[in-house]
């Protein structure tokens, strides 16, 4: 492929003994890839694209025994190890997408509901993802066993990912000061949200620009940026503060290289009715533009819109019944394979979902997804 797909999956460790092996591993992940980006969401779907397709694949692959069954498929991706894949995963998007340098990469998890096995006691895995907006990329992710584990899986995922002159923006539950001097030891800023899992310092950082906000930030030094948008019957309105006024913030909670504060106030307005959200956030950048703090945080969100809105909806991740071994892992990193360069490809000016049927019913629109 000429996404350098092979280079970088070529070194995958294949789980197998010699004698089981009738299928390659190149031809079973192409597969499973192909099917995937085509519409197909599991074991049995992926089989059926390829009988359906068979004599397509043996234009682009040689499967010495045809097409693998469903059977085959779920033992060899369950038996796969994911950290391996992982690796692989991420040297591939880094050829693919490019650097994350100077741009913004957002940390959030989702978990794969209808992955929980209650029968063997097995939790719903819940993966950590790294999303790079600009690059319409995932640039890294770790799974769990469960949510309350993000904490300690964000970390491990970090440290796969080379974030020199990046931004990372995590959710509340990131705010830590392990997961702070983390990225800043690893040479990237961090905006992080603040929520009450942080006790002390979300009633500090809450009460401070609240009170300021009340008297228009008299006597505080900061900056202001606004931002109306207007669509679908809602008009809304948004306003950023940030000061720089921190170093008694510093002094009672010792954050690593804090530098700022940011609050978030949308208005929203449909019709008659209103409602107001405030949103708090410390940082390791310079407070004197809360333009740009602005943008950061709403480019977080978009980890929720364009990666697990487009899983859910484009891929019906949230139906995966896949559950063996780490078959339900692996799966999640093929869709997101097959996500990047389903977004990478812009020649069809159409959503994801469209893009798969697409992609399923024209063999030559899937060999320019696939770069060939």
């Amino acid at each position: 492929m000429a996404t350098g797909f092979w280079e970088h999956f070529a070194v995958l460790p294949d789980p197998r003994v010699e004698r089981t092996r009738l299928h390659k591993l190149e031809d079973l992940l192409t597969l499973a890839l192909c099917a995937v980006i085509g519409g197909a969401d599991d074991w049995v779907g992926i089989a059926e694209f390829g009988r359906a397709k068979e004599a397509w694949f043996r234009t682009v692959l040689e499967p010495p025994h045809g097409i693998p069954s469903q059977d085959t498929l779920g033992r060899v991706f369950a038996a796969l190890d994911p950290d391996a894949f992982e690796r692989c995963f991420q040297a591939w998007v880094r050829d693919l997408a490019g650097s994350g340098a100077g741009k913004l990469v957002a940390i959030d998890g989702k978990t794969v509901r209808r992955s929980l096995d209650a029968a063997s006691g097995k939790a719903a895995i819940h993966m950590v993802s790294a999303w790079v907006h600009e690059n319409h990329a995932v640039f890294g992710q770790v799974a769990t066993d469960q949510k309350s584990n993000e904490i300690t899986a964000i970390p491990r995922l970090l440290e796969m990912l080379n974030l020199k002159e990046t931004t990372v923006t995590i959710d509340a539950i990131g705010c830590q000061k392990a997961i702070a001097r983390q990225i800043r030891a690893q040479g990237s800023h961090y905006v992080l949200a603040v929520k009450g899992n942080q006790g002390a310092l979300h009633d500090d950082v809450t009460l401070f620009m609240d009170d300021a906000r009340t008297r228009d930030f008299r006597d505080v030094p900061h900056d202001f940026y606004e931002q109306t948008e207007k669509g679908h019957g809602r008009l809304e309105q948004r306003r950023v503060w940030s000061t720089e006024d921190v170093a008694w913030l510093v002094r009672r909670h010792d954050r690593p290289d804090l530098r700022s504060l940011a609050m978030v106030e949308a208005e929203r307005r449909v019709g008659t009715e209103t409602s107001t959200e405030r949103r708090y956030f410390i940082s390791s950048l310079p407070g004197r533009c809360a333009q740009r703090l602005g943008r950061i945080v709403r480019h977080h969100w978009k980890a929720e819109n364009q990666l697990h809105w487009s899983l859910d909806v484009a891929f019906g991740e949230d139906q995966s019944r896949v559950r063996v071994g780490y078959a339900a892992e692996n799966l999640s990193r093929v869709r997101r394979l097959a996500l990047t360069l389903l977004k990478q490809e812009r020649s069809a000016k159409i959503g994801v979902k469209s893009k798969r049927l697409k992609a399923g019913w024209d063999e030559a629109y899937l060999l320019k997804v696939l770069g060939i």
